[in-house]
């Protein structure tokens, strides 16, 4: 093969797509239509919510997932191409896997499709864990603490970022549908083009520009469709709607994308270097980039992420138009503060108190740079976390009351310093989590972790 011609259609299911900018990437005739199916993004939430918790609407991501999902599946049977779903379900546990899953299958009854499926397994077990890290086997990613047994059996859950090769392994068992759990983004993208035998490092650089859809464009939207064209010694990357471009700029910039480092790219097995990157304008709406190199890892490596429940959260939103009270709003906070430790001080350790006064520093907090800074409006986000609901709801409610009555000096009203768009005044979020696991496991075997099965639809 000269060329392969990776569709991306969308940055995660779920997101949409102009079912325009599809017809005319299957006008292309692509090899693959690839898809990132979640991140880490949206936080810890969504790896360690309990099935049936509160907070979750199925019903809505099912149908999120289907209407996008449908037209990629008839789509790719009619092209006789795969279809390829990486982090399914958004986090990429076994119930997520299992809900794409459902939603492939109810989608090919309706539609009369019949494939061969594989389904990629990305769950591991605790004691694996366990027995890697009393052998060293496991460290920290980041400026994180090291992992613990402890932290182990407190996760919810735990899942591996699988590499290319449980795709790879996927495909050379002739399944035209990939559902696999979560994943490294760019690995869904760039398993055809290591089967072929193209540059690895050109493959996965293309990858991780593909997996985001068309935010490497002008304007950029991760609800619209790119396509990548991979040749032997570069790659092309052009938008499928009209009304985007892709320039050298647009580009080089997404390059830069999630990495803390700007010139490596690192995955499992693996690290794309881009030193000697070459970004050009291939025509007036493609990018031509070339120089790629990879560099195999030492060691083969396996990303692990595990969520764990911290409490639960309740919830109270306003709004602040009094110049008196936008001015003397941190000795209001003070105040609500003292008050709540007042009431429930036996449970101080118990509960978190915190403030979101958007307009102030609502976004950086305590690292603004903008002090003074104050607009003619603030919102305020009181936020309480607390080993119950109920307590959660105590804390939050107490707060709200105190900065509502407060009497500072100067203060002309005799009602509330706050208006409330929404009642209950106090809403329960439900339970919290937090990553717990955020680290790398050396594993040799890249597909051990990642059990496969082939299901005929």
């Amino acid at each position: 093969m000269d060329e392969i011609r990776v569709l991306s259609p969308t940055a995660i299911l779920g997101y949409g797509y102009p079912r325009a900018s599809l017809e005319e990437g299957m006008r292309r005739k692509p090899h693959v239509i690839a898809v990132d199916g979640g991140s880490t993004d949206g936080g810890p939430y969504y790896l360690g919510i309990e099935p049936g918790a509160s907070g979750g609407d199925a019903s809505a991501f099912i149908e999120m997932l289907s209407s996008d999902v449908g037209p990629l599946l008839e789509a790719a049977c009619a092209a006789r191409i795969p279809l390829i779903i990486g982090s399914a379900g958004f986090a990429g546990a076994e119930l997520h896997l299992q809900a794409t899953v459902m939603v492939v299958r109810n989608l090919a009854e309706q539609l009369g499709l019949h494939f061969r499926m594989a389904v990629i397994h990305a769950e591991i077990e605790k004691e694996y864990i366990k027995e890697n890290l009393r052998e060293g086997k496991v460290s920290p990613l980041g400026p994180v603490p090291q992992l613990t047994e402890k932290e182990i059996d407190a996760s919810v859950r735990i899942v591996g970022q699988m590499g290319v090769e449980p795709f790879i392994k996927a495909l050379e068992a002739d399944a035209q549908v990939i559902v696999a759990g979560r994943s490294n983004d760019p690995s869904m993208f760039a398993a055809i083009p290591f089967i072929e035998g193209f540059d690895k490092g050109l493959s996965l650089h293309m990858a991780k520009i593909l997996e985001c859809g068309a935010i490497a464009a002008e304007p950029g939207s991760g609800s619209d469709a790119v396509m990548g064209t991979l040749r032997r010694d570069h790659f092309l990357v052009e938008p499928l709607n009209p009304e985007r471009v892709c320039t050298t700029t647009s580009v080089a910039a997404h390059s830069l994308y999630e990495k803390s480092d700007p010139l490596h790219l690192y995955g499992p097995g693996g690290m794309v270097d881009m030193s000697d990157v070459r970004f050009e304008q291939y025509n007036k709406r493609t990018v031509k980039v070339s120089g790629s190199r990879y560099v195999p890892a030492h060691v083969y490596t396996i990303k692990l992420e595990g969520s764990k429940r911290i409490g639960y959260r309740t919830i109270c939103v306003a709004g602040v138009r009094d110049p008196g009270t936008i001015q003397h709003m941190g000795e209001l906070i003070r105040e609500a503060r003292l008050r709540v430790n007042e009431k429930f001080g036996k449970e101080a350790d118990a509960y978190q108190l915190i403030f979101h006064v958007y307009g102030r520093n609502g976004v950086m907090g305590d690292l603004e740079t903008q002090e003074g800074s104050c607009g003619h409006e603030l919102g305020v986000v009181i936020e309480a976390v607390a080993p119950t609901q109920a307590l959660a709801t105590g804390v939050c409610g107490y707060a709200h009351t105190i900065l509502l009555h407060y009497g500072f000096a100067g203060r002309i009203s005799t009602a509330g310093n706050l208006a409330f768009p929404f009642s209950p005044l106090d809403i329960p979020a439900g339970p919290v989590y937090e990553f717990n696991v955020y680290h790398l496991m050396e594993e040799p075997d890249p597909c051990k972790l990642f059990p496969m099965d082939i299901i005929e639809v």
